[in-house]
């Protein structure tokens, strides 16, 4: 399959922030072009930033002792992160400036949570971070190897499987808002509730694919400079779902 259709097949990536249109025209009379080197370091940007937020959350509640503590800066982050996220995705050329702010903004919420889960199961927050980059390393070179390839019936598959958990999420939240108990499967940790999130972290992880190879063609179709950093953006919300899906799914683990 030429990078002509895959450029057309892009619109079905599982990844909100990517479309078939991301690219599109962007690298017409542009000086300098998007690279692959210049997006992984952009990428290392984010992460930073996010780490550097996610330790002052981490350390109030730990000071503290009191999850209402860090609760203010946790729902100001999950709040203000969504909003710099759809911003970034409508605004390409913004991504400079927005993608760093989302970072700061989630690691505020990240912190948090992090702490939380901690609290609750020592040690998970590692195994989570592990996992995590873990899985972000073994993607990446199963993909460089030609190993995993993004076929349409694979991008189609991926984003069917996303959009349906996010429905499903969805449901559940505003069957909560109502005094519900939600989708009980979602957070029990029977075995059919560690199925569900052990297909979730596949589904998650595998939008990394997606992501590699949305990339790799911004790089190979000219896009310009700034478009690193929405592609760093762009991995970064798939990373920070992969991360909180781990801790759902060792949280299960270790609670049986």
């Amino acid at each position: 399959m030429g990078r002509h259709n895959a450029l057309q097949m892009l619109g079905r990536s599982g990844n909100p922030a990517l479309s078939a249109n991301t690219f599109k025209n962007e690298g017409i009379a542009a000086e300098q072009v998007m690279t692959l080197q210049g997006t992984v370091n952009k990428t290392g940007i984010l992460l930073a930033l996010l780490i550097l937020t996610a330790s002052y959350t981490w350390n109030i509640f730990f000071q503290t002792g009191n999850p209402a503590a860090v609760a203010p800066a946790m729902i100001g982050g999950a709040i203000g992160g969504f909003i710099l996220a759809l911003i970034t995705i409508f605004k390409k050329k913004w991504a400079g400036i927005t993608a760093p702010v989302y970072a700061l903004l989630q690691g505020l919420f990240l912190g948090g949570v992090s702490a939380y889960f901690e609290a609750q199961y020592p040690g998970i927050v590692i195994q989570a971070t592990g996992l995590t980059l873990g899985t972000l390393a073994s993607l990446l070179v199963l993909y460089k190897l030609g190993i995993i390839k993004p076929t349409e019936n694979f991008r189609l598959m991926i984003v069917s499987a996303t959009m349906g958990i996010g429905v499903l999420y969805l449901i559940s939240f505003v069957m909560n808002m109502f005094g519900s108990s939600g989708i009980g499967f979602i957070h029990s940790n029977g075995l059919f509730g560690i199925g569900f999130s052990l297909f979730v972290v596949a589904i998650a992880a595998l939008n990394l694919v997606l992501d590699f190879d949305f990339i790799e063609i911004g790089a190979e179709q000219g896009a310009p400079k700034y478009m690193e950093w929405f592609g760093a953006f762009s991995l970064m919300v798939t990373l920070i779902w992969l991360y909180l899906e781990m801790l759902r799914l060792i949280a299960k683990l270790r609670s049986r």
